[in-house]
């Protein structure tokens, strides 16, 4: 019964904010997918980090072990040990060339959706406005009437009105804190990428003497 009675003044609310509820609505929809579907995305990329083989992958980079670089990094989801993988098996162009480009898709997914949270964020609060000057503008049609009659209906008006405008409010308040958490932690993957991009060039710079003489050793060995 309490749920029922809630759910009435709900619907009551929603319908005196005015037409401009209907858009409102559309848009809060459309943020709690958007962010819905980014929390599991970043849960599964957190379940997916892989620090023990990203130190295996640096010891056999180091060893001047390409080969099993690789095959550490290919078996696994973790973005950076992705960026890895494809920076040793695309080298043409060199490795950290080929590393920046593996870069740019993984940021790209961790920064899907982001432009669209800002347009929520600075779309929903004009709206409300919207809402409350063309309810306002509605409300003075009664202004001319009975004096009574018409402050009541005004300041009625006036009050639903601002139905639209709390509401905008907020839906960009309810996006903006996961905009700064998903923005904070892209910035967050943005810099580890780096990281490993700058180590991995590094060790397969000073791991090339010891290619070089595993080379040997193995033409040695196949003479």
């Amino acid at each position: 019964m309490h749920s029922f009675y809630l759910a009435n003044i709900v619907v009551d609310t929603f319908l005196h904010g005015g037409i401009i509820m209907w858009p409102l609505l559309g848009l809060s929809l459309f943020a709690l997918g958007v962010i819905a579907e980014r929390i599991l995305w970043w849960a599964a990329a957190r379940r997916r980090r892989d620090t023990d083989r990203l130190t295996r992958t640096y010891e056999s980079l180091a060893r001047g072990d390409r080969e099993g670089a690789i095959k550490l990094a290919e078996t696994s989801a973790d973005s950076r040990l992705r960026v890895i993988a494809y920076g040793l098996v695309h080298q043409e162009s060199g490795v950290e060339i080929a590393m920046q480009v593996r870069a740019t898709d993984e940021l790209k997914q961790a920064r899907r959706f982001l432009n669209a949270m800002d347009t929520i964020i600075t779309l929903a609060p004009l709206l409300g406005l919207l809402g409350t000057v063309t309810g306002i503008m509605q409300s003075f049609k009664f202004v001319g009437g009975d004096q009574e009659l018409a402050a009541a209906k005004v300041s009625g008006g006036i009050g639903e009105a601002l139905i639209a405008t709390a509401v905008g409010l907020g839906i960009a308040i309810t996006t903006l804190l996961p905009f700064n958490l998903f923005g904070g932690q892209a910035e967050e993957l943005r810099e580890e990428i780096e990281t490993v991009s700058k180590n991995v060039h590094l060790l397969d710079e000073k791991s090339k003497p010891k290619r070089r003489e595993n080379n040997y050793e193995n033409a040695g060995v196949a003479r």
